[in-house]
This record gives C-alpha cells, structure tokens and sequence, in this order.
C-alpha cells in the first residue's frame, strides 16, 4: 500500500480541504510572503482557468505562481521562453514555483571546433 503524501506533517486530503490564510503558515518565509501580499492578475486569471474542468492543459507564462493545493492533478503548459513546456501537478511540487519545472536554458553541447580555430583547439592527438 502507497504512503500517503504529507506536506510538513498535514495530508493531503486536509490540505486540499484547508484555507489558503491556513495553507500560507506551512510554506517557508519566501512563499509565504509572496502569497501573503496577494496574487497578480495573470496569477488569478490562471487559478481561474484551473478551477474549469477541461480536457487541454492550461498555457501559462506565470513561472512566478506557487503551487497550491487545489492545483494537484491539473495539466499546464507552462512559457519557458521559446515554446511551452507540458507539466502535470503532482502533490511533492507543492510551494514550489511553476517556473522551476520548466527549465529556459539548455545543456551546452560542444561540437568540434569550427573555421579559423586556434591551432591548439584543432590538434587531434594520436594517441
């Protein structure tokens, strides 16, 4: 039998049923902050689409909206800055910020050196 999650000793099955004034008192001090002096617009135009059962995932550009409980189990696609980045709201991403599951920068792959090199770059040892 699966554990059931836990958010800092709280189930899950509370969390969803708790306030969000209750909620903010879990998160650490930066959450709670943010949250604490309210949401954007674009952060509550987003719970707002949440709340609206739907099949497509929501698109978003607010990487700077914490995850709440009454986002679990929802589909986003989330701006990472070229295109969007299909996400799916699991209980252990709880206060973190949707941003940090969309990554914006590549791993650098370096090919061979290219025309006008240096001579030490173009050295290729025999062995």
């Amino acid at each position: 039998m699966p554990k059931e999650f836990n958010y800092r000793g709280v189930p899950q099955g509370k969390l969803m049923e708790m306030p969000l004034e209750e909620f903010l008192k879990l998160l650490p001090s930066r959450q709670r902050r943010t949250l604490s002096r309210g949401m954007t617009d674009a952060q509550k135009k987003l719970l707002k689409k949440l709340k609206i059962q739907r099949k497509k995932p929501v698109r978003t550009k607010a990487r700077d909206m914490i995850i709440i409980p009454e986002m679990i189990g929802k589909r986003l696609e989330i701006y990472n800055g070229l295109n969007h980045v299909a996400v799916e709201i699991k209980p252990e991403m709880i206060g973190h910020y949707l941003g940090e599951f969309a990554l914006t920068r590549r791993r650098v792959m370096h090919g061979s050196p290219g025309f006008g090199a240096t001579r030490g770059s173009k050295a290729v040892p025999l062995k």
